[in-house]
């Protein structure tokens, strides 16, 4: 079950708590059948027709929405977070969730690519108020220039990244060296500065005003590069290097030899060090089209800021899937219902012993409304009859239940809708797995058996004899 929320989470990003409900309905749903003696696989074969009948019953209620409208979009991942702790702050949350997510758009090779879990990264800084959270024209990372005196405020700076140490370069091998010589010992911290001297020469050759490397900086370099006026960043992670240099335009270099001018971003409107709470955060902002950006939370704890950023998460991967897939169903479990009502009547026209694990089908996608009904404290027998009887039979499938009052309402008017590839993905990953493990026939638990070894009793023998 823990795999089957973790699949749904990396295909789509949501409906992970509607997989696990759902999954859970279906496979006792087929416990009943197999006392009957019905064999495992006609359970299967019906639950297949089954789940193929359903996705047919989900493309046709679905309708498609212009991804270019912010306020259709805007509505639509609000839906997503309407019931969750977030919620209060819903307006700010989908404007965030939105912003990373077109900022991260790209068109390659004409697909289109989303990438937020590489280049829309989420920075939780305790303290303030939630209404603070923003999402960045650019990049935050958490780190201090590494000398007091290099500039912390710089308006279009030259950005070059790398990915060495500008440091003494120490021998592949172990090597001893017998100074007999003062004069020798000196040559050799000569050596070492002049060659840290030269690393420093090939970067201000660029004329760079900014250098962030995920190795180190030894102080010689330090000196050196603030000689030449230029600001250092050491240790940077190799994700925040790759959002840097897709956000300014740079290219990351291995090797100083072979740094060259197209490798040097200018993308970048500010570069500034700011201390927030106790800790320094270098800001990359006002970048000229950014395809990567951090989204800063705030909040009065690390427990709330998880929670939210949680919930984000959740919102982006809706928006996400919006872009890939412009199609959307009501929500508040009225496509369920819809399913359920029409698997139902179809489940008349079968023949044979197939027709009841079909019917159970339908049976168990009344779980999701039914839920909802619950969560709000309402009457599931008789909301549920309401709406199968006096909506769905009627052909009114865009009928749901109000997830605050457990009314049910027109998902049209109450503008509540999800993605209509979410609401397949939870369907197949479901009914799927039910038929995975019916066709399990048992299971054999095996242990490691323990090394026997002589007894206790057994050892005393050994010493008399």
């Amino acid at each position: 079950m823990i795999e089957l929320s973790r699949t749904q989470d990396e295909e789509v990003g949501d409906g992970t708590t509607s997989v696990i409900i759902l999954a859970g309905e279906v496979l006792p749903a087929a416990l009943p059948h197999l006392e009957r003696k019905i064999h495992p696989i006609v359970i299967i074969s019906a639950f297949k027709k089954a789940l193929d009948d359903a996705i047919r019953v989900v493309e046709k209620n679905s309708k498609p929405v212009d991804v270019n409208n912010p306020e259709e979009m805007l509505e639509l991942v609000k839906s997503s977070i309407g019931t969750k702790f977030v919620s209060r702050w819903s307006d700010l949350m989908c404007k965030l969730a939105l912003d990373a997510v077109k900022c991260v758009a790209i068109d390659v090779d004409g697909r289109r690519e989303v990438d937020i879990k590489r280049y829309a990264r989420v920075e939780k800084i305790p303290g303030g108020e939630i209404e603070e959270s923003r999402v960045l024209d650019g990049v935050m990372i958490n780190k201090d220039v590494t000398h007091p005196k290099m500039r912390r405020r710089i308006e279009n700076p030259r950005i070059v990244l790398l990915d060495c140490p500008l440091e003494y370069k120490k021998g592949e091998s172990q090597t001893n060296i017998e100074v007999t010589k003062e004069s020798d010992w000196n040559r050799l911290l000569e050596i070492e500065e002049e060659q840290i001297r030269q690393l420093c020469d090939q970067i201000a050759s660029v004329k760079p005003d900014l250098v962030i490397t995920e190795k180190g900086v030894s102080d010689l370099a330090q000196h050196f590069l603030l000689k030449n006026n230029i600001t250092a960043l050491r240790r940077a992670r190799k994700t925040d290097n790759n959002r840097i240099a897709r956000a300014c335009g740079a290219t990351i270099v291995n090797r100083v030899d072979d740094l060259k001018e197209s490798d040097v971003g200018t993308k970048c409107g500010l570069f500034s060090v700011e201390k927030i709470a106790d800790e320094y955060f270098a800001f990359f902002t006002k970048c000229k089209d950014p395809k990567a950006c951090t989204i800063v939370l705030r909040g009065p704890s690390k427990d709330v800021l998880n929670e939210v950023e949680r919930n984000l998460q959740d919102a982006m991967c809706v928006a996400r899937n919006v872009y890939f897939s412009p199609q959307l169903v009501p929500g508040g479990g009225a496509t369920e219902m819809a399913v359920g009502v029409v698997l139902a009547e179809k489940s008349k026209s079968l023949e044979g012993v197939e027709q009841w694990p079909y019917r159970s089908v339908a049976e168990a996608m009344e779980v999701i409304p039914r839920t909802l009904i619950q969560n709000c404290g309402g009457n599931p027998i008789k909301v549920l009859t309401n709406l199968r009887q006096a909506k769905h039979a009627t052909g009114n499938h865009s009928w749901g239940i109000n997830g605050t009052t457990g009314e049910v309402v027109d998902m049209h008017e109450y503008g509540i809708w999800e993605p209509s590839a979410v609401k397949v993905q939870t369907i197949k990953t479901a009914i799927e797995s039910a038929c995975l493990l019916l066709r399990v026939d048992d299971i054999v638990s095996g242990s490691s058996k323990k090394k026997s070894g002589p007894s206790v009793q057994q050892k005393v023998e050994a010493n008399e004899e």
